[in-house]
């Protein structure tokens, strides 16, 4: 009887996992990992991204402009790509986190005994999404479920979702000063191209103003005007920054 009960509640898990991972419209790949240097370093970005088309996802890098229908960042899955230390073996796995740094999954330890970094990469890394695959990803028209509880208003039309959803203001991708925004536990640090952390957001309740950290400078990050401003007080006088941000 425990074990019937057992296999039941084991089985209820999985169902409700599944329907979970199918509620998120896409997945975005970073361009930078943090056992590896640079930007896309060794393809791990095109290799992940290449797998989650291959698993059925819509996937784009974090520095791609995405379409109308993805601006709602909590209708979006983030991927990461992380290595586990390991003697003679590459060891990766393939962690899913939500709008909120939330993981929502974690795939199987993909492992290879390949001498050449990419070599190795791409065998462990294929090996990963071999759990991933097992998923039958199918995006199911629904909504996802944010952090408190409440379901992402995805759009029926572009217009609200652009003015209720942190990435309204539309980032100049030829900006040189660009930054690119990954999510953390308590928000996103925004990154430059080099790639070198330069701002951590933590989320307040509004969608568009966070709590920044800059240089040991501690301000808020707020969306006016179509655009994301980085404000701060000095010498009792008000500062305010335009910073240019892809979400």
């Amino acid at each position: 009887m425990k074990i019937k009960f057992l296999v039941f509640i084991l089985f209820t898990s999985f169902i409700g996992f599944s329907q979970s991972i199918n509620d998120y419209k896409a997945v975005i790949v970073p361009i930078n990992f943090d056992f590896a240097k640079g930007i896309n370093p060794y393809r791990l970005s095109t290799m992940t991204k290449a797998n989650l088309i291959k698993a059925g996802f819509q996937a784009f890098y974090e520095n791609d402009q995405l379409p109308a229908e993805l601006l709602n960042r909590c209708d979006l899955l983030y991927a990461d790509v992380k290595r586990d230390n390991a003697f003679l073996v590459t060891k990766l796995f393939v962690e899913f986190k939500d709008c909120y740094g939330k993981v929502v999954y974690t795939s199987e330890t993909g492992r290879s005994k390949e001498k050449e970094y990419e070599a190795a990469y791409r065998e462990s890394l294929d090996m990963a999404f071999l759990s991933i695959y097992g998923l039958h990803y199918k995006y199911s028209g629904k909504t996802a479920i944010t952090a408190s509880g409440v379901a992402s208003t995805a759009a029926v039309t572009a217009a609200p979702v652009a003015a209720t959803s942190v990435s309204a203001p539309v980032a100049d991708v030829s900006d040189p000063n660009l930054l690119y925004a990954q999510p953390t536990e308590n928000g996103f640090q925004l990154i430059d191209k080099t790639p070198k952390v330069v701002m951590k957001l933590l989320k307040t309740s509004r969608p568009d103003s966070f709590i920044a950290i800059k240089d040991g400078i501690q301000g808020s990050l707020n969306a006016k005007d179509n655009q994301w401003f980085f404000e701060y007080y000095q010498n009792d006088k008000l500062i305010s920054e335009k910073v240019s941000v892809k979400f």
